[in-house]
C-alpha cells in the first residue's frame, strides 16, 4: 500500500480542524482539493476513513490511518529540525528561517493542566521552543481515548493499561482535599447527602464516589449540583460558598491556611495519574515525557520507597 504523505496530511488537519474547510484553510489550498485527497486516500486504503459530519470524526479504519499520520508528520519535523531545514525541505544557510518545531498533541487533565504541567513544560515552550503544544484538555479517565484514536501522541491519563502502540510510565497521584468554606461545611456535617456540591462537569465522579463512600448503604446519592467546568472558576466557586468539592491540593492549601476553607470530615483521595505515548523515537516527544516526569516527582504524591 503506498500512502501519499499530502493525503495523510489533509486527513490529520481535517480532523484537527473539524471541517474540510478548515484543513483547506490550515494546508492553504482549497476545499476541493482537501476533498480530493481524502477520497485519494480512502481509495488507496480500500476503506471508508471519515464521517464528514461536522465535526469530522474518524472510523475504526481512519483512526488508524490517523495515527500513522501523525507519526509521520513527526517524524518529518524532527527530522528537518535536526539537518537545519525549513518545512519545504530547502537546506538551512546562515541567517536562514529556523525549520518549525514539530506540533505535539498532548491530552491532559483539566487539574494537572491548572496546576503543574504549564510550569514543568515552560522551558520546551519560550523563545527557543523545541516543540509546538497543542494541549487538549479531557478528563483523565477519557484520555486515552484520545491516544487510540490518533488524535494525541501522548495523554496524562488514570489508565494504567497501555492503548496497543503506547509505552506506559506513572507519573504520582493528584491528591484531593474534600474542603468546603466554614458555613457549607456546617450544612455538610449535619446532612452530608443534602448538601449543594461543586462538580466539574457531567463526567465527573469524584465527588460522588468520595460522598457515597460515606453514607450508610441504600441513602439516596443526589444532593444539588453546581456544574463549574473550568478549574480555576470550579475552586473560585468553592471558596464563594457555592458548595463543597474535593480541590487539588494546590489549590485548597493558601485557603486551609487562613480558614477561608476547612476540611470535611474524611480522608484525602488521591488519583494516580500515568504519561502514555505512541512507542516512537522522537526527540521532541522524548523531550516532553522527560519534563513531565521529572516535575512530577515533586508535584505529585509519589508512593513510599521499598
Amino acid at each position: 500500500m503506498d500512502l501519499d504523505l499530502g493525503q495523510l496530511r489533509a486527513l490529520a488537519a481535517a480532523v484537527d480542524a473539524g471541517t474540510l474547510d478548515g484543513a483547506a484553510r490550515q494546508l492553504h489550498v482549497t476545499t476541493s482539493a482537501v476533498s480530493q485527497r481524502l477520497r485519494a486516500l480512502e481509495s488507496a486504503t480500500g476503506r471508508v476513513l471519515l464521517v464528514r459530519s461536522r465535526p469530522v470524526r474518524t472510523t475504526p479504519s481512519g483512526e488508524v490511518v490517523l495515527q500513522l499520520a501523525r507519526q509521520v508528520q513527526l517524524l518529518l519535523a524532527d527530522t528537518a529540525l535536526v539537518l537545519g531545514q525549513d518545512d519545504d525541505g530547502a537546506p538551512g544557510a546562515p541567517g536562514a528561517r529556523r525549520a518549525r518545531p514539530p506540533v505535539l498533541p498532548v491530552a491532559v487533565n483539566a487539574d494537572s493542566l491548572a496546576t503543574w504541567v504549564l510550569p514543568a513544560l515552560a522551558h520546551l515552550a519560550g523563545p527557543d521552543a523545541e516543540v509546538c503544544l497543542d494541549l487538549r484538555r479531557e478528563d483523565q479517565s477519557h484520555t486515552a481515548r484520545l491516544l487510540r484514536d490518533g488524535s494525541v501522541v501522548g495523554a496524562i491519563t488514570s489508565d494504567a493499561e497501555p492503548v496497543p502502540g503506547c509505552s506506559v510510565r506513572p507519573l504520582g497521584a493528584l491528591r484531593y482535599l474534600p474542603v468546603a468554606t466554614p458555613e457549607v461545611a456546617a450544612r455538610w456535617s449535619r446532612d452530608p447527602a443534602s448538601a449543594p456540591v461543586v462538580v466539574f462537569d457531567r463526567d465527573d465522579a469524584l465527588q460522588d464516589d468520595w460522598l457515597a463512600a460515606r453514607l450508610p448503604p441504600g441513602e439516596r446519592l443526589d444532593p444539588p449540583r453546581h456544574h463549574v467546568p473550568a478549574s480555576d472558576d470550579f475552586a473560585q466557586a468553592v471558596r464563594l460558598g457555592w458548595g463543597w468539592a474535593l480541590l487539588p491540593a494546590a489549590h485548597a492549601s493558601a485557603d486551609l491556611a487562613v480558614g477561608r476553607l476547612v476540611l470535611l470530615d474524611g480522608a484525602p483521595v488521591d488519583v494516580p495519574l500515568h504519561w502514555q505515548q505512541w512507542k516512537l523515537r522522537s526527540p521532541a516527544l522524548d523531550a516532553v515525557a522527560s519534563a513531565l516526569l521529572a516535575a512530577a516527582r515533586t508535584a505529585l504524591v509519589q508512593p513510599p520507597s521499598p
